[in-house]
């Protein structure tokens, strides 16, 4: 029989309705059947590459040296992300947290930092949906996040609204350190990688600031 506890502590799975835990809100069933990200692809891109190198990491490195993604951007997890994003789902980041923190816990940092939004971008949204993942993902690892001494400057497009060949274009120089990371170990968490143009800038400044190493830690990677 189960434990009092365990009977309180559940609730309605998001996808099937069915009885699932409190921590990750998915039934067991449902959580198996999710796009959950290959160690067989590029640890440093997180593309697929068998476990290796890739060969666009090997001839043009990216300035972050790790990727971590939960799951490939496909259904049902796309789905989840845009309402997270769009609607204001913020009940998600509990779950995407929590799911993240269990990933990278083996994952040595020193500081956790969320993708930055600029501040007229964080005034439309009404929150920044990258930093409401990391305060759990960090809750859970008991490790600092750090959400003042990295901004975005310069308010840019959406990355989503452009081209492949525009997006390192369009933000260059976007984001701002404000502190010394020298010789940190830094995860950025992100919510999706598509292009990589975006956390590259940033895993640039931060090396910039002295940074040693920088990890990519997201809740889902384009494939």
């Amino acid at each position: 029989m189960k434990s009092f506890r365990a009977f309180v502590l559940q609730q309605q799975c998001l996808l099937c309705g069915e009885a699932a835990p409190y921590e990750t809100a998915i039934c067991k069933p449902c959580l198996s059947a999710l796009p959950w990200h290959s160690t067989q692809c590029c640890p440093q891109c997180g593309l697929m590459a068998y476990g290796n190198l890739c060969g666009n990491c090997i001839q043009h490195a990216p300035y972050f040296d790790q990727t971590h993604a939960l799951f490939n951007y496909a259904y049902p997890i796309d789905r989840i992300l845009q309402s997270y994003k769009y609607k204001s789902a913020l009940h998600l980041s509990q779950t995407l947290g929590n799911l993240l923190a269990e990933k990278v816990k083996l994952q040595q940092v020193d500081t956790i930092i969320a993708m930055p939004l600029h501040p007229e971008r964080l005034q439309e949204r009404g929150f920044n949906q990258s930093l409401e993942i990391a305060k759990v993902v960090a809750k859970y690892l008991n490790s600092q996040l750090d959400v003042q001494h990295c901004q975005r400057v310069v308010n840019t497009p959406p990355q989503a609204s452009l081209a492949l060949k525009d997006r390192v274009r369009n933000i260059k120089g976007a984001f701002k350190c404000l502190k010394s990371y020298k010789d940190q170990h830094i995860a950025v968490v992100d919510d999706v990688m598509t292009s990589g143009a975006s956390l590259n800038e940033l895993a640039k400044t931060l090396k910039n600031a002295g940074a040693a190493s920088v990890s990519c830690w997201l809740v889902a990677r384009t494939l």
